[in-house]
């Protein structure tokens, strides 16, 4: 066989065809609800987020599956460009998992890779939720309630995402075959499950707390990019696998989060915020300051007014 064929089959492009429509028909969640399904400020229910996490999860499955039904023309902008570096990758998988063996694995790489990747393993991310929702209940937190809540909402949806495709696309994974990316052919590499587990929860987190606090987004998802690197570093899968189970990981997030948040929150979390300015004006900000050149050490003080 010839290693440096993109498939030993003749119908390799059904298999991108395939794998175009698996990233269109999950990905379209990533947009944002229709304003009938945004929750009411003004609409309270009596019932608990808690005893509503089993409905919301059925309602979760059906917007996801049905999600092409809803696309616009304003989708366009964001699925054409995921579809054809989708079909690039996929093109070129075989090439870019080769050149990672053509000195031989890298033990070190390796061992690295395994030890980054336990961090979207599912029981990392749901013991992350889990913990959220615990100290959030303890410290009467409602936001990092809800955050580990819809976590673990986003994980469980995720989780059943990812086994469908799985078990529907069958590709090998790297090690197998030279790297061919068999579809079809009795595997479990397409998508990434440690992807779109550390970019689900990653981007609940975000949209949480990202509004006022830029570096928990930034750290969010510079950890979920990282997982989902190390996938590929660690030759578990191919460079499409991790980007299509990153995608759909953030697209899940974002309808958890749009469809279940509490907008009740977001009005506590203003107050804290404006109470924060209140503060930085009585007191100031200390910072330090250094010129290499001249050896001078100092410090500034400032008040904002």
């Amino acid at each position: 066989m010839n290693i440096y064929a993109f498939s030993a089959r003749p119908a390799w492009p059904m298999n991108l065809l395939l794998a175009l429509i698996f990233v269109f028909s999950i990905n379209a969640s990533a947009q944002t609800p229709a304003a009938s399904d945004q929750p009411d400020p003004k609409v309270t229910s009596k019932s608990s987020p808690e005893k509503r996490f089993i409905i919301n999860l059925l309602k979760d499955q059906r917007a996801i599956w049905t999600s092409p039904f809803r696309w616009g023309r304003s989708d366009a902008k964001w699925l054409a460009p995921l579809g054809f570096s989708t079909i690039a990758l996929i093109a070129t998988d075989r090439h870019t998992s080769g050149a990672l063996v053509e000195h031989g694995d890298n033990l070190s790489r390796l061992r690295i890779s395994k030890d980054i990747s336990r961090g979207g393993a599912f029981y990392s991310t749901a013991g992350t939720a889990g913990v959220l929702y615990l100290v959030g209940r303890a410290a009467h937190n409602d936001r990092l309630r809800e955050t580990g809540l819809l976590g673990m909402e986003a994980l469980i949806d995720s989780s059943i995402v990812v086994t469908a495709l799985k078990a529907a696309s069958q590709r090998q994974r790297p090690p197998t075959d030279h790297s061919s990316g068999e579809f079809f052919d009795g595997g479990s590499s397409f998508p990434s499950g440690h992807a779109i587990a550390a970019w689900s929860l990653a981007t609940v987190i975000a949209q949480e707390y990202g509004h006022h606090r830029p570096f928990v987004q930034v750290g969010a998802y510079g950890l979920a990019s990282a997982i989902s690197l190390s996938r590929y570093t660690g030759r578990n899968h191919f460079l499409s696998d991790v980007l299509v189970g990153s995608a759909m990981g953030y697209g899940i997030g974002r309808l958890v989060y749009h469809k279940h948040h509490d907008p009740a929150l977001d009005a506590q979390n203003e107050k804290q915020h404006a109470r924060d300015l209140v503060r930085s004006r009585l007191f100031p900000s200390l910072a330090p300051l250094y010129y290499p050149r001249g050896h001078v050490y100092g410090g500034t003080l400032a008040w904002n007014f």
